[in-house]
């Protein structure tokens, strides 16, 4: 066999396998792609470093219907499978057998109820963001993708206790019109239009709880004016944004 023929035989290999995986995903049903979202969201976050074995959470919501998808309690995220998320309605209610659903899902019933636009929630306990927020210490607009993304500075909430619908009341109050908090003494919860959108907010939550940590040792931060700020609302609007709107009269 030449080489030309090598390189037409490992083509016709790579071609019938992508075409295995393509009707394999087609046959799934909408809520099996819906857990594979969810381990995929969830196991990006742990290479990330944003969460360790056991903590943090990732939730999707399923379409117009009042249920989520979230990954199970003490999640071993290296190893997660989608047949150990768990799948509830807005009443707490499982609607699956097997693992037990996260501590947290009454904050992701929360602002999903509160913000109907809202596709995914995710929580972390990534280490320069769960720093600021034992010394609770907001995170001004340092820099303009900030705004853009999660539209405006990532304030901490009051303390909240963990696992009830209290933390998820803070959390609400905090976020007011925008993506991310950080939860007093506690990390990170970030909301996105999608999954994507969500892991991108978390990330940059840490990358930008980063670089204020370190401006900080060698100076005084300089802060985005908000005069400076207006000509991203719109951008921030139109792609990002989440918070429920009034319509106008």
């Amino acid at each position: 066999m030449n080489v030309f023929k090598k390189l037409d035989y490992f083509e016709f290999l790579n071609t019938v396998f992508n075409s295995v995986i393509i009707i394999k995903f087609m046959s799934l049903t909408r809520e099996d792609k819906l857990r594979i979202e969810v381990v995929e969201g969830a196991k990006t976050i742990f290479i990330k470093g944003l969460v360790e074995a056991g903590e943090g959470n990732v939730s999707i919501r399923n379409g117009k219907k009042e249920e989520l998808f979230i990954t199970p309690s003490f999640n071993q995220y290296s190893t997660l499978m989608k047949n150990e998320i768990v799948h509830m309605n807005f009443d707490g209610i499982p609607l699956s057998a097997g693992k037990l659903p996260s501590t947290e899902t009454k904050m992701h019933i929360a602002i999903y109820n509160s913000r109907p636009k809202v596709q995914s929630v995710i929580h972390t306990h990534s280490p320069y963001a769960t720093m600021l927020s034992i010394v609770q210490k907001n995170i001004p607009v340092i820099m303009e993708e900030m705004f853009i993304f999660l539209g405006g500075s990532i304030d901490v909430s009051n303390f909240g206790k963990a696992h009830t619908e209290e933390i998820g009341q803070v959390a609400l109050d905090t976020l007011d019109r925008k993506n991310a908090a950080l939860l007093a003494n506690h990390g990170v919860i970030v909301c996105g239009k999608s999954m994507d959108h969500a892991v991108k907010f978390a990330e940059l939550v840490e990358k930008l709880a980063k670089i204020y940590w370190g401006t900080l040792q060698v100076g005084e931060p300089k802060i985005i004016s908000k005069l400076h700020l207006e000509r991203f609302q719109k951008l921030h609007d139109s792609l990002f944004a989440n918070y429920p709107r009034r319509k106008k009269k």
